[in-house]
């Protein structure tokens, strides 16, 4: 008589976060990235990181089989510089998919210019086009609460959906009726060391850091250092 093999379970992949917390994936899923650039950005900087978006790609592409890796955001036109242009040049030619319309120009009551763009409905087209295609996992990188019920219109359709935010910076993030409806809630904060990099600092600052930091090498030899990528 020969021993029966055990059941075979489907392999998962995932992120384990502090109080135990995982962000759980199948080597199958069909991914989908959906990044609200002004969002992301505000959530990051109120947790004093910035985000390596070579890191976050890399790190999605060994969670399943990432079919897109959308980045949002509304571009100031007519400007003879533009301190973004840069980051979404880098995008476009590093593997995301770029989503882009010109910022609408308001003045507050203050009388100061302002810009405005709202990429919500733009976001909102893709995730369900996405869902309908057969993607299996979205995450949405925004804890905009008008997105609840985009979260629940793309789960009817099959699709399971993690939100990507956070309520540990002040004042929160992330709309609690948004985390309620996800999936999945993931705060950007346990994701600081897989996808983030220090936050850039004024120059003066960098240079009063770096002279502290080779003085404590001096004193200690093998001390740690963490330069953070251009």
């Amino acid at each position: 008589m020969t021993a029966s093999s055990p059941p075979q379970t489907p392999d998962l992949d995932g992120f384990v976060f502090g109080n135990f917390e995982t962000m759980t994936f199948y080597p199958t899923d069909r991914l989908a990235l959906f990044i609200d650039g002004a969002n992301l950005y505000s959530a990051a900087k109120g947790l004093g990181f910035d985000i390596d978006y070579r890191k976050l790609l890399e790190e999605f592409r060994k969670r399943g089989v990432l079919i897109r890796a959308y980045y949002y955001t509304a571009l100031v036109e007519d400007e003879e510089y533009s301190p973004i242009r840069p980051l979404v040049d880098w995008l476009d030619y590093n593997g995301y998919s770029l989503v882009t319309k010109a910022a609408r120009q308001y003045t507050d009551s203050q009388g100061r210019k302002r810009w405005r763009g709202d990429m919500d409905v733009e976001i909102a087209v893709d995730m369900m086009e996405m869902a309908a295609g057969g993607g299996d996992h979205l995450v949405l990188f925004s804890g905009d609460g008008d997105f609840r019920a985009l979260v629940e219109a793309v789960q009817r359709r099959g699709a399971r959906v993690t939100v990507v935010s956070t309520v540990k910076s002040q004042p929160p993030m992330a709309s609690d009726d948004l985390r309620r409806q996800a999936d999945n809630f993931v705060d950007l904060a346990d994701l600081a060391d897989i996808i983030g990099r220090p936050s850039r600092l004024p120059r003066f600052i960098q240079e009063s850091r770096s002279e502290r930091r080779h003085h404590h090498e001096d004193e200690h030899e093998d001390g740690p250092e963490a330069d953070a990528e251009a």
